[in-house]
């Protein structure tokens, strides 16, 4: 009650001039809104540029592709593939090696729709597809949850040219495997299918891997739906090797496997190896460029409301040097004083706080509404004022200090 008592005249007094104290208060709102959206919206992004791609030891990793692969028929492009991963193996370092038509996170591959029924009308989801000869499983180090990996029998043969008989088995990622059959935690033997119709491709599920983001990597869940798909394929000019190299040898590795096949190729041949840093570092630069540059706003706009702060505060002192000499004259100490502007200014900070937590909110279900962005969490609400209280205080302590140290002689002056 004694606390209350003390703050009704620093809020009758604020009252009797109100633009000043408005004004301010306006400006908290208005960053504290912006600010907490801001840093909410840095660390989603963050967050999605973090996120695991399901390969282990990513820093083991590359990809190479080469430009010469629809050269010849089929059976001569089938050979060049088994030269041209035989010539990447035999380069000293290389652990693994696997035909793929795509990586992920690499922002260039396949995708399809997928449904759980021929007769559904609007798909279930849409999958990222990668197609291979070898163990994806093995090179890139997926964790299997469920089921096994593919044996020699599930593998096909594809001739762009010819009707062949697709694939009949699969590996999924465990976010695909939920989003087709939700609420179920066992998904071996369960049949799904590509597109949807009399002529959709069934597809039996024997195996399901922990994380597999998709070639695009988008940022909501369907980055990571993948498909595994055991086929060698021919007639693709932009599929390409997946290579697992020793720990501490893949630049040295990459460079010599490219000289390697330039080497062993008759003609010339355009060879490119591309680690999956490389496919990290350009996919997520728009996150991390736009998480930069929210960060570089919030820090711009704390500036601007402590110098708005600092700035009345000060032309406060300067209009009531008179009163505040009164004061001092009349037994008022510096602690008085200075717990006075300090207070005054815990009122005018708080009564933005109040405000900006609304438009805070306000903000954030506008960019849910338009960016599918999840909900605020209660936390940044709850973090939030004791930033800004915080704020306020050191930005008027300066000011407040000066007032404090104002002579009771200052009284008596043009009296």
């Amino acid at each position: 009650m004694k606390t209350l008592f003390e703050l009704r005249p620093i809020f009758s007094a604020l009252m009797r001039n109100k633009l000043g104290p408005v004004l301010v208060a306006l400006q908290v709102a208005l960053s504290l809104a912006v600010l907490v959206n801001a840093i909410y919206i840095v660390n989603l992004r963050l967050d999605v540029a973090a996120r695991p791609s399901g390969i282990a030891d990513e820093q083991e990793v590359f990809r190479v592709n080469i430009r010469n692969q629809i050269l010849g028929g089929h059976e001569d492009q089938l050979a060049l593939q088994k030269r041209e991963a035989d010539t990447i193996r035999a380069v000293p370092g290389v652990v693994s090696v696997a035909r793929v038509n795509s990586f992920p996170v690499s922002r260039s591959g396949s995708n399809t729709s997928v449904s759980v029924d021929r007769k559904q009308e609007v798909p279930t989801a849409t999958t990222g597809m990668f197609v291979s000869p070898d163990s994806l499983v093995k090179i890139w180090k997926l964790r299997l949850v469920e089921g096994q990996d593919f044996q020699a029998g599930d593998f096909s043969e594809i001739n762009p040219n010819v009707k062949n008989e697709p694939s009949k088995t699969v590996i999924v990622s465990k976010a695909l495997a939920q989003k087709l059959f939700p609420g179920q935690s066992n998904f071996v033997g369960k049949e799904y299918f590509f597109g949807s119709g009399n002529n959709a491709n069934a597809v039996t599920i024997i195996g399901v891997v922990d994380t597999l983001q998709t070639s695009g990597a988008q940022a909501t869940q369907n980055g990571e739906f993948a498909t595994i798909i055991p086929a060698r394929v021919t007639g693709q000019i932009w599929d390409g090797y997946a290579v697992r190299a020793e720990a501490g040898q893949r630049d040295r590795v990459m460079k010599e496997v490219e000289e390697a096949l330039r080497k062993a190729s008759a003609t010339p041949v355009h060879v490119k190896a591309t680690s999956m840093e490389k496919f990290r570092d350009d996919r997520y630069r728009s996150e991390k460029g736009l998480a930069w540059m929210l960060l570089a706003v919030s820090a711009l706009l704390v500036v601007v409301t402590a110098s708005g702060i600092v700035g009345m505060s000060t032309l406060w002192v300067a209009q009531r040097r008179k009163q505040i000499g009164i004061r001092r004259a009349l037994g008022a100490r510096r602690i008085d004083v200075l717990a006075y502007f300090i207070a005054e200014n815990w009122l005018i900070t708080t009564g933005g706080i109040v405000f900006g937590i609304a438009l805070a909110l306000g903000l954030n279900y506008v960019l849910v509404g338009q960016f599918e962005l999840p909900k605020l969490p209660v936390s940044y609400l709850l973090l939030s004022p004791l930033v800004f209280w915080i704020l306020g205080v050191l930005a008027v302590y300066a000011p407040a200090w000066r007032a404090a140290s104002i002579s009771p002689a200052t009284a008596t002056r043009g009296v």
